[in-house]
């Protein structure tokens, strides 16, 4: 049986639902960023104690399909950009990775991801690549040039305009104000 879990964005999170699901008796096939796999079916008393013990740790059962495939999508971003998976070639843009991926037609996500989110595809990809450049910047390690590089901007002045665009400042001034980064499941609100 599969389960689609919201907010499940990072290893420690798949740590987290392995242990708590583990701890309710389920055995699990897989358990990857926004989904699981079980070995057998859940009961419905069963799940409802899975459902309980997410939601306490900060995750979320989904259970309606078109926004199952709005975290997939999410989950998909999260992995190219945050975890830089390397899944997506370099050359192929964003909306043929996630059509080719999710196995629907880039029209039919970007409305439903829309839809659902108050957002495009494209401004999420924008808020994601954000939030990486202030952890690189926090740790001070990689020049903006190699930011740039690592994210596929054009440039470093495309990036550091963007970043900008989002944030309300360049980012020598959020190197020199310290400003606290957002959780991964708030990215996206501009």
């Amino acid at each position: 049986m599969k389960l689609y879990i919201k907010n499940m964005v990072c290893d420690r999170c798949k740590r987290v639902v392995r242990e708590e699901l583990t701890g309710l008796g389920i055995e699990l096939i897989s358990v990857e960023l926004g989904e699981i796999e079980t070995v057998a079916g859940i009961s419905p008393e069963k799940l409802q104690e899975v459902k309980t013990v997410l939601l306490v740790n900060g995750f979320e059962v989904i259970d309606d399909r078109r926004l199952a495939l709005v975290e997939n999508i999410k989950t998909l971003i999260i992995e190219e950009i945050q975890n830089l998976k390397g899944l997506k070639p370099a050359q192929m843009n964003f909306s043929d990775f996630l059509s080719e991926k999710i196995g629907y037609e880039y029209s039919y996500i970007s409305n439903l991801f829309s839809s659902e989110t108050g957002l495009t595809i494209e401004h999420y990809i924008i808020a994601q690549k954000v939030e990486k450049v202030k952890e690189w910047l926090s740790y001070n390690e990689l020049t903006m040039s190699e930011i740039a590089w690592r994210l596929s901007y054009s440039s470093t002045a495309h990036l550091s305009n963007q970043f900008k665009k989002v944030t309300g400042m360049t980012p020598g001034d959020f190197k020199k104000n310290n400003v606290s980064r957002k959780a991964l499941d708030k990215v996206g609100s501009f």
